[in-house]
């Protein structure tokens, strides 16, 4: 394996320690789902950068591009809709109530 994919992979699990402490240091569950969306966008782009630095322009790299696109999709969707749930739950205060 190549410096350069080694130090991607690095990078990825670098980008999962921080959101991991990230979800320890933030209070409100809506706050902590922006940590989960930083690690689906940052982990997949450095985890398909490393395969194609390592492989180049192969079917294994063009796979994991699309699995990457796909998980970013779906990650985007579930994160807005555990949210929507979230607000919605959320009780209201006096001034939100007016």
């Amino acid at each position: 394996m190549s410096l350069a994919a080694a130090s991607l992979l690095a990078a990825c699990v670098l980008s999962a320690w921080l959101a991991a402490l990230a979800l320890l240091r933030l209070r409100d569950a809506l706050d902590r789902l922006h940590a989960l969306g930083f690690l689906n966008l940052v982990a997949g782009i450095f985890a398909a950068a490393a395969v194609w630095v390592h492989d180049g322009a192969s079917a294994r790299a063009g796979k994991v591009l699309i699995l990457v696109l796909v998980a970013l999709a779906a990650g985007s969707v579930l994160i807005h809709a555990t949210a929507r749930a979230l607000h919605r739950r959320r009780p209201q205060t006096a001034k939100e109530a007016q």
